[in-house]
């Protein structure tokens, strides 16, 4: 028997955990975004303002997902551990640099020329889906394309972290 109860709360708790990010962030208004202000062309500090592809691409998906963009700056170190603990909503990584699919967090479908990914908490279908139908308006619209030539047009595999 409870055995059998366990069952069913796990069974009933677990979608309300799934919804949970995309409602939190929605009741809140904004994404919150880390951004490592010591990464150019990614994201960098630019007369006391943070300037870069993060800056403007976060914008574009705030913008996409109905939400305004908060950006936190954070050190490399704890972008990731951030995120999976709920600090921050997202980040912007290369996906050689992106967490895999068995680790604490879930990721986007890559994006863009460069190949990054949107890492996120885990067991977040709803939000999973929001940002990746997100990425592919950005996609069909032609904004990626055009923040990617703005922000990457000449600048070196080894110039831009990769």
């Amino acid at each position: 028997m409870r055995t059998t109860i366990g069952v069913m709360l796990a069974v009933l708790i677990t979608p309300l955990a799934q919804a949970e990010l995309i409602d939190d962030i929605a009741d809140r208004g904004e994404l919150r975004i880390a951004v490592q202000a010591d990464n150019s062309p990614y994201a960098f500090k630019e007369n006391d303002h943070l300037s870069g592809f993060e800056i403007d691409f976060g914008q574009a998906l705030a913008k996409e997902l109905d939400l305004r963009a908060e950006f936190i700056e954070a050190p490399a170190a704890e972008v990731l551990p951030g995120v999976e603990a709920g600090k921050y909503d997202i980040a912007l990584t290369p996906s050689s640099e992106s967490p895999k699919g068995d680790g604490p967090l879930d990721v986007s479908l890559p994006f863009g020329e460069k190949q990054l990914v949107i890492p996120f908490q885990k067991d977040n279908p709803a939000f999973e889906s929001a940002v990746n139908n997100a990425l592919q308006r950005l996609k069909d619209n032609g904004r990626t394309a055009e923040l990617e030539q703005k922000w990457f047009k000449g600048v070196p595999e080894t110039a831009s972290g990769q």
